[in-house]
């Protein structure tokens, strides 16, 4: 690898940045359905081959798109994530017991993943208590005949000033991979409104950072009160071409009528 100046985080190419991604590694993944997906590192993760990833994100993005390519290519063995949403073959991966899939409060997620950075080990929430979020049972993997081959154990539970909490543990990941709006060589970075969504949280919990940005600045021009997330939390920063970042794809279409 060519040496770099110090602190500059850019890598040339997305494939040299995810090259250290290995079969069994855990990926915390920015973006809402296809809103702030890192379409570009996923899909070098795809090429790369690596295989029984372990993913934790806000969902599995669709059929063909976002981290729907690694799932339709049975690059996945388990989704830690609020919901199945509009893809078609995670469904069907989990109900046919392909797929290990613990579904977990939006909120609780997004908590668990901001506590992984933060270096806090678990926290109580009240999200999920009298469920089988805190009773056990939720399915994580079926088996062949419908019944639950893994179930979610019970969580600890504790009372609180006369309310009722759920303990749940912080999430970290050995890789995460976000994408935002304007970058500078440091790692700082920007998102572009709705696009935040997960990824700075995601960013915080893995070990090591990938982002990939749309616009790449030097050092000093993003306004420092601006910055939402701080480059200490990326590790490597990947600019992408005018076309990769062109590319935003839609979850769902809707049009209006016309008048007549």
């Amino acid at each position: 690898m060519l040496e770099r100046p110090f602190m500059d985080k850019v890598i040339a190419t997305a494939a040299e940045a995810v090259a250290r991604i290995e079969d069994g590694a855990s990926l915390a993944v920015g973006g809402f359905g296809l809103c702030g997906v890192p379409e570009t590192l996923i899909r070098a993760v795809h090429d790369g081959g690596a295989t029984g990833l372990r993913l934790a994100s806000n969902n599995c993005g669709v059929d063909g798109e976002g981290l729907g390519v690694l799932l339709a290519a049975g690059r996945v063995a388990r989704v830690t994530a609020s919901y199945v949403g509009e893809n078609k073959e995670f469904a069907r991966q989990y109900l046919a017991g392909e797929l290990e899939v613990e579904l977990v409060p939006q909120g609780t997620l997004a908590e668990r993943l901001r506590a992984g950075g933060a270096g806090i080990p678990a926290f109580y929430t009240p999200a999920g208590v009298g469920t089988q979020i805190s009773e056990g049972g939720l399915p994580w993997r079926y088996a062949a005949d419908g019944s639950a081959a893994l179930a979610s154990p019970p969580r600890e539970t504790r009372v609180i000033d006369g309310r009722e909490y759920v303990l749940e543990h912080a999430i970290t990941c050995d890789f995460a991979l976000v994408h935002a709006a304007r970058g500078d060589r440091h790692g700082n970075l920007v998102f572009h409104r709705s696009a935040a969504n997960f990824n700075p949280l995601a960013a915080m919990a893995g070990r090591v950072t990938i982002a990939e940005v749309e616009e790449l600045v030097e050092p000093g021009e993003l306004d420092p009160d601006r910055v939402h997330l701080p480059g200490v939390f990326v590790q490597h920063v990947v600019a992408l071409t005018p076309e990769q970042a062109a590319r935003k794809p839609i979850e769902r279409r809707t049009v209006a009528g016309r008048a007549a």
